[in-house]
């Protein structure tokens, strides 16, 4: 990660109030959810088990969105 990405990370997290407390962030991406990159821009495809206990998941047809800036910028940015 270069500083340009640490810096735009931390945008993310002074903006966004993370209800599981940033821990992707915290376990230096070790510990990301399962989701998947599918071309939108805000958004990624949700790949956990259990998409509706997760409170960044957003249920559309029959799957289920993930919104969370920082997850979108680790899996578009990152490629993680």
């Amino acid at each position: 990660m270069d500083e340009d990405q640490r810096r735009e990370i931390e945008e993310i997290i002074n903006q966004f109030k993370c209800p599981k407390d940033f821990k992707c962030y915290k376990s230096h991406f070790d510990a990301l959810c399962k989701a998947k990159d599918i071309g939108l821009e805000t958004f990624l495809e949700c790949l956990e088990e259990d998409p509706r206990s997760c409170p960044v998941s957003v249920p559309f047809a029959d799957g289920h969105f993930c919104k969370c800036p920082l997850r979108v910028y680790i899996a578009k940015k990152l490629k993680k």
